[in-house]
């Protein structure tokens, strides 16, 4: 089984549960995800299933959006709510200073990973550490946040609800816990939704039981095509003789195919299907070749289908 299951992932359970629920219901040993979710997070987790785990390592990074829960008044050793209150504060924020503050955190920053994170400091995981009782310093790291809007803000309460678009390795806890700061208090995130990861949104996913439910023949209807992951780049149709090549890792000569006039820049890559528009892989331009990145149609079923096509067609 070939494709991309996008899921709704359920809070309390890891990305890896997920995987190895799916592994079940899909009768497929090779799934892998496109990037991991915390447990309290839920929503969209992109699941790659047989030869689409080939495209991992390739998968560009298209940023990620989100809905968070937070609250103003009080720290975590997590920054959310999942950690243990470390500190307290009685200073109240109005609505209108929480949107003041917003357009210092919108653009490139830089943020601090906090403890409990994957990241690794010396070799050591920094949740590791954490859970030992360990602080080091950390580097801060460039990100983005293209998109941080106040959705609601209960003044009583002090809670609310942001807008994120950001890119990968962005921590959303971190971002309300830096709000809390620039108001003269703290804050911690109380709940994360992912609505949009590498092209997908929630409109495209199914939920844990829903999947359990389709089984795996039903699962098949709900399968995206591996080049659904590589929407952003362009297309190239090749003949039937070069997608068997290509198929079988052979370069193409950019001067016999639709790009002789193009003159690609080095490096510049392509999704490369058959004449009748099947995705083979991608290709990627060395010199004055289209050489093969990688492949996700096996070359066997390649031949058999060029051997199906009519002759007359030019290399």
């Amino acid at each position: 089984m070939n494709g991309i299951i996008v899921m709704d992932k359920p809070a309390g359970f890891t990305s890896f549960d997920v995987v190895a629920v799916m592994r079940g219901v899909c009768r497929e040993r090779k799934v892998g995800h496109t990037g991991t979710l915390d447990p309290m997070a839920t929503g969209v987790l992109p699941l790659l299933l047989g030869t689409a785990t080939r495209a991992l390592s390739l998968l560009e990074d298209t940023g990620k959006e989100y809905e968070a829960g937070f609250r103003l008044g009080a720290a975590t050793d997590t920054q959310d709510s999942t950690g243990k209150v470390i500190a307290r504060s009685e200073k109240k924020a109005a609505r209108s200073g929480v949107e003041a503050a917003l357009p210092r955190f919108r653009g490139g920053i830089l943020q601090t990973p906090p403890m409990y994170s994957a990241v690794s400091v010396n070799g050591r995981r920094l949740y590791d550490l954490a859970r030992r009782g360990i602080e080091v310093e950390r580097a801060k790291r460039p990100v983005t946040v293209s998109r941080l809007e106040l959705t609601e803000f209960d003044e009583a309460a002090q809670s609310g609800r942001l807008s994120v678009a950001c890119s990968k390795g962005t921590y959303v806890r971190t971002l309300c816990a830096d709000l809390g700061e620039a108001l003269g208090t703290y804050g911690f995130m109380t709940s994360l939704r992912r609505t949009r990861a590498s092209g997908f949104s929630l409109s495209d996913a199914v939920t844990l039981e829903q999947a359990k439910k389709l089984g795996a023949e039903g699962i098949l209807g709900r399968l995206l095509p591996v080049e659904s992951l590589f929407s952003g780049l362009p297309a190239l149709r090749v003949s039937t003789a070069q997608a068997v090549r290509f198929s079988n890792g052979g370069a193409l000569e950019l001067r016999r195919t639709a790009l002789r006039s193009e003159r690609p820049p080095e490096g510049a890559r392509y999704r490369v299907c058959q004449p009748d528009g099947v995705f083979l892989g991608l290709g990627e331009v060395e010199g004055n070749d289209l050489r093969v990145l990688r492949l996700f149609l096996r070359p066997s079923l390649c031949k058999d289908k060029a051997a199906q096509k009519p002759e007359g067609i030019r290399k």
